[in-house]
C-alpha cells in the first residue's frame, strides 16, 4: 500500500523561508515522477513544482526562482525549499507521485497535505 506523508508546514512571516518534506513508501520511489501542488482557500489545486525523474525539475511561473524541488531516492523523500514567501503562497501543500511526463496530470498517489500560512 502506497503512503504519502507531507510535513514541514508552518506559520511564517512574509519574506521568510520554509522546507517541506514528503516521504513516500510502498513504491519504487526512483521510478516515479514526484511533485508538489497547492490549494489556497477558496481556490482550485495548482501544480507548483515537479521532478520528472533524473532530477529534471519544472516550476510554475509564480514560484520560479524562489522554490526548489529536490529528491533523495535513498530516503524515498521529496523536498520543497521555499524562500521569499509572500501571502500569495498561503495554501495547503500536497505531495504526489505518478508515472507521468506531465507536471500537471498523471499523479496517482497523493498525501493529505501540510498547511503553509504566510503572514504579512
Amino acid at each position: 500500500r502506497v503512503q504519502v506523508v507531507e510535513s514541514g508546514g508552518d506559520l511564517v512571516q512574509t519574506g521568510g523561508s520554509l522546507i517541506l518534506s514528503c516521504t513516500i513508501s510502498g513504491l519504487t520511489f526512483a521510478d516515479y515522477a514526484v511533485g508538489w501542488f497547492r490549494q489556497a482557500p477558496g481556490q482550485g489545486r495548482e501544480w507548483v513544482a515537479c521532478d520528472r525523474r533524473l532530477s529534471y525539475a519544472s516550476y510554475t511561473a509564480s514560484v520560479e526562482g524562489r522554490f526548489t524541488i529536490s529528491r533523495d531516492n535513498a530516503k524515498n523523500t521529496l523536498y520543497l525549499q521555499m524562500s521569499s514567501l509572500t501571502t500569495e503562497d498561503t495554501a495547503t501543500y500536497y505531495c504526489a507521485a505518478g508515472k507521468t511526463f506531465s507536471c500537471a496530470t498523471g499523479f496517482n498517489y497523493w498525501g493529505r497535505g501540510t498547511q503553509v500560512i504566510v503572514s504579512s
